[in-house]
């Protein structure tokens, strides 16, 4: 049986289950002019949206005491110095590894929300979610709601509606505008660069930066809205594959709603002893779906999970003295269940969500543990490749490194740099006074220092070698030591 979608586009449904077939790839649509939804969902929505964009507008101008001569900025993304600083967190170059932890903790999570809920983070977390209510917002406070959208759309062009489009257009673009903005804050110090923008001093690829994301806001959560997320977005796809039966999915119950008809019908059908749905076919999930989609058809790609047609359908169940949730949180399992007079189960805990909650804290503890242990200081080495050794006229081998020791603590250190493992070596450290055994270092605090180091075989080295040299770098403070390996290559 074919029946239309919200574009008026032809739906294939397929045998008893609720699979549903879209004939085109894509095929443009109408414009969607959702309906406001007032209810549990959407003041979860709301408050979710306040508390996101609170933190990303306003964390770049949260400050963080550091110390002298350290950045004050919470969150800061310092490129020219390669720092990444979090509150009392800062990530070095060579310290990558905690943002791949990062993002491997945060696929976790999103895993685990898609086993417990399917598509949640789609529905209120994510930002082009979360944009596209605001955009909505502002486009209901200035145009109207939908019904009177509609009616805008039908007038034309009239001077009304040209005044009030653009208005809604300027606020859109500000929104926009100050959403590049807060992300490029991120990138340097806040209330130093919100001062230069405002002066016109700001460097041009701050503006640039601004002009692009702003750009980019403008168009995804003013016009393409529910396209991203239909035709643009990975995950949909992605999630698809993830899910299984129990898995909680803004479901339709069908067995609670079919047979349709209207509430007058379907009153003197009860009267009469007869079989007659919930659903008085009043199409109010439809009219607040943001991107369009009947739930009744079953799962489809198009929903996000947002639960506003749950309320949608909840406050006419009130209105017509019926129990709500119709629409609900559920899975096609239940519904067989119930339809065969068997008890709804709800498995949330099971073999799927155990594994992710157990990589999540698995994968935190392992990140927590390391950040907590990590040293202060660190070392690493660079053989000179071009050439590999010298060999000197009275027949020594040298080979030349470059070494670089890290100092994480914000305070000078000296330190004492030694090499072993080539018996009979000389050791000479450019720049640096002495022939060792071990050379005094001073590191500037939160800094790094290169040193080149020149190491002379003896004679009696063996030919066609490869000796593994240990460099050190000793606090005796502190009584610490780091280490690095490398080779010393013979002709």
């Amino acid at each position: 049986m074919t029946l239309p979608n919200a574009h008026g586009q032809p739906v294939l449904e397929t045998g008893g289950d609720d699979d549903v077939i879209e004939g085109p790839l894509y095929a443009p649509g109408k414009r969607l002019f959702p309906q406001a939804a007032h209810g549990r969902f959407r003041n979860i929505k709301w408050t979710i949206l306040v508390i996101t964009l609170g933190i990303y507008y306003g964390l770049p101008f949260l400050r963080w005491n550091r110390g002298p001569g350290e950045p004050s900025q919470a969150v800061l993304v310092d490129l020219a110095n390669r720092r990444f600083y979090f509150f009392f967190i800062e990530i070095w170059p060579q310290e990558l590894y905690y943002v791949a932890g990062l993002l491997i903790l945060a696929a976790m999570i999103l895993f685990l929300m898609n086993a417990v809920a399917g598509r949640v983070w789609c529905g209120y977390l994510c930002p082009q979610t979360v944009w596209t209510d605001l955009f909505y917002a502002v486009e209901r406070l200035v145009e109207g709601d939908a019904r009177r959208q509609h009616q805008r759309q039908a007038e034309g062009w009239t001077f009304s509606n040209i005044l009030h489009t653009g208005y809604k257009h300027i606020l859109w673009l500000m929104i926009a505008w100050w959403t590049g903005g807060a992300w490029v804050l991120y990138f340097a110090d806040a209330p130093t660069l919100v001062r230069e923008l405002a002066t016109f001093q700001a460097p041009a690829v701050a503006w640039f930066s601004i002009a692009i994301l702003a750009v980019l806001t403008y168009l995804l959560g003013g016009f393409m809205r529910e396209q991203v997320c239909i035709y643009m977005c990975p995950w949909p796809r992605i999630q698809a594959a993830l899910t299984d039966e129990d898995a909680l999915n803004v479901t339709y119950r069908y067995d609670r709603g079919e047979p349709r008809m209207s509430l007058k019908t379907g009153l003197a059908a009860r009267s009469h002893g007869q079989a007659a749905g919930d659903c008085i076919d009043c199409n109010q999930c439809v009219a607040v779906c943001p991107t369009g989609v009947d739930i009744r058809h079953g799962s489809q790609l198009g929903c996000v999970q947002c639960g506003l047609c749950i309320d949608a359908c909840d406050n006419v169940m009130a209105k017509i003295n019926r129990p709500h949730g119709l629409i609900a949180y559920d899975n096609e399992n239940n519904i067989k269940r119930r339809m065969a007079g068997e008890p709804a189960i709800y498995r949330i805990v099971r073999p799927r969500t155990i594994l992710y909650s157990v990589a999540i804290v698995l994968i935190g503890s392992v990140m927590l543990a390391r950040l907590v242990t990590r040293p202060t200081d660190g070392i690493t080495i660079a053989h000179d490749r071009n050439p590999l050794y010298v060999v000197d006229a009275n027949g020594s081998v040298r080979n030349a490194y470059t070494v670089q020791i890290v100092n994480e603590q914000d305070q000078p250190r000296e330190l004492n740099f030694s090499v072993e493992g080539l018996k009979g070596a000389q050791v000479q450290v450019i720049g640096v006074a002495g022939q060792g055994p071990l050379f005094p270092i001073e590191v500037n605090g939160d800094d790094t220092r290169d040193l080149r180091v020149i190491i002379t075989g003896p004679m009696s080295t063996p030919k066609h070698a490869s000796i593994k040299v240990t460099f050190s770098v000793t606090d005796p403070l502190r009584k610490t030591t780091m280490s690095a390996t490398d080779n010393f290559k013979t002709p």
